[in-house]
């Protein structure tokens, strides 16, 4: 009979505390709306930098502040609001990259609003060619727009 109590008893405490951590967390979405959170950029030349501004929204009824703005390697640069940003007011969050090694690449860029654990992830995409293979792609590209 104890064994059975002592059952129920730590059930019941395990289903409580698994029931507060279900609770409702804050999201970033509930806080800032962007109008895309993917980009990608399509060919780009070796060395030549590329930057995109994802826009968004304060769609709460308060002033939201960006906390931080990070990304996951150093080729991608970004840049968040310093200021408060006001409610129903839009703004950016930049990401550069730096497009120093050919290849394709997917890189994310993290974005933390203030009340919230778990940051909010923006997506740049693309693929860098090194000159000659960027020459080539640029006079393919003429060649069909010039014979359509």
């Amino acid at each position: 009979m104890k064994k059975i109590l002592f059952t129920l008893a730590a059930f019941a405490v395990t289903s409580w505390a698994v029931a507060q951590d279900n609770q409702a967390k804050p999201k970033a979405e509930d806080f800032i709306s962007f109008k895309e959170k993917k980009h990608d950029f399509g060919k780009i030349k070796q060395g030549t930098p590329v930057n995109y501004e994802f826009a968004f929204t304060n769609i709460t009824d308060k002033p939201v502040i960006i906390e931080n703005a990070w990304a996951s390697c150093g080729c991608t640069t970004p840049t968040k609001p310093e200021q408060p940003i006001a409610k129903g007011k839009n703004n950016v969050i930049k990401a550069g990259f730096n497009a120093a090694a050919a290849g394709p690449f997917d890189k994310t860029v993290y974005v933390k609003v203030q009340g919230v654990d778990i940051p909010l992830e923006l997506k740049i995409s693309g693929e860098v060619l090194n000159a000659d293979a960027y020459a080539k792609y640029e006079a393919e590209k003429k060649d069909n727009k010039g014979g359509k």
